[in-house]
């Protein structure tokens, strides 16, 4: 078990193995549109474990799997013994021996590492309240195929220091770029993260600055699942932190904007640019799909 490989944050694997699956996804995506695939892992079975609600992780694992020649079995906490409080160590140990891959998609980070420390087949995390390392994945897929190498460039992060923006700070290093991060007071990263990173990443309250040259623009919505409660406050608390054409004015001329979605527009997002022809926000969301289908295909590879 100490042996198997998981995918909890972009930190798992080393920054040569992260760009050997970027090229392998973009592989993967070419190989679908020429109808050239070729499933590799029939009988492979990937457990998806949601916690939280989906559509592009569900689907997008869902069908990955598929593609690859397995089969994806969707687990909620309503239809298993999770929901019924069933130690996570003990969901573990039955789920891992009985299918080939786990995806869990959580609120705390520290119920992925739970499971994986007990799971004795490789844990991805399709998402927690820390980190969301799949998107970051489909991110820097979507860079390096319009723009090239993302190593060197100045990337700006608009909105909550939430776990899209602690991926970044990770993807700061793997990847080799600097990071701005732009949010309002007392809504920064967390403080750890930000610290063992300040070579290359550094917050500026004034999102219009944090743009200045940047070669990609990101953000995502102001309050996350499980803050809906929240969400009056964050409107007043990000009133001018969003990504539209003015923000864009001041980032290089041929900088891309990216959002994770869903997209609330007017808020964190303008409608104009979600809704630009030329956008690769659409790509993005789809790269999520071989992206992923690369992550999978190295852990089954790597744990045989």
């Amino acid at each position: 078990m100490a042996d198997t490989r998981h995918f909890l944050t972009l930190m798992d694997f080393s920054p040569d193995e992260l760009q050997a699956l970027l090229r392998r996804a973009t592989e993967m995506k070419q190989a679908r549109l020429a109808g050239t695939e070729s499933p590799r892992f029939t009988g492979k079975v990937l457990g998806m474990i949601f916690a939280k609600s989906s559509t592009r992780t569900r689907v997008s694992f869902e069908a990955g799997m598929t593609q690859l020649g397995g089969h994806a079995m969707f687990l909620s906490p309503s239809d298993t013994q999770l929901g019924r409080g069933e130690p996570i160590e003990d969901s573990a140990r039955v789920i891992s021996s009985m299918v080939d891959l786990v995806m869990i998609r959580t609120f705390g980070h520290d119920i992925l590492e739970s499971f994986a420390a007990h799971s004795s087949v490789p844990v991805i995390n399709g998402l927690t309240d820390d980190y969301h390392p799949c998107q970051l994945m489909a991110d820097m897929q979507t860079y390096a195929e319009h723009r090239g190498s993302i190593s060197g460039k100045v990337v700006t992060w608009v909105g909550d220091g939430n776990n899209m923006a602690q991926s970044y700070i990770n993807a700061s290093r793997q990847f080799d770029f600097e990071l701005r991060v732009a949010c309002p007071p007392g809504y920064e990263p967390d403080a750890t993260l930000l610290e063992a990173n300040r070579d290359r990443v550094s917050v500026i309250h004034d999102p219009l600055a944090a743009a200045a040259g940047a070669d990609l623009v990101v953000t995502d919505v102001w309050a996350s699942m499980g803050q809906e409660a929240e969400q009056k406050a964050r409107e007043a608390a990000f009133s001018g932190y969003q990504v539209n054409a003015e923000l864009m004015s001041r980032a290089a001329g041929d900088a891309l904007y990216m959002h994770c979605l869903p997209a609330h527009r007017g808020e964190e997002i303008s409608a104009e640019l979600m809704d630009a022809a030329d956008t690769v926000v659409w790509e993005e969301a789809e790269n999520r799909l071989h992206a992923q289908k690369a992550i999978m295909e190295f852990l089954l590879l790597a744990n045989r």
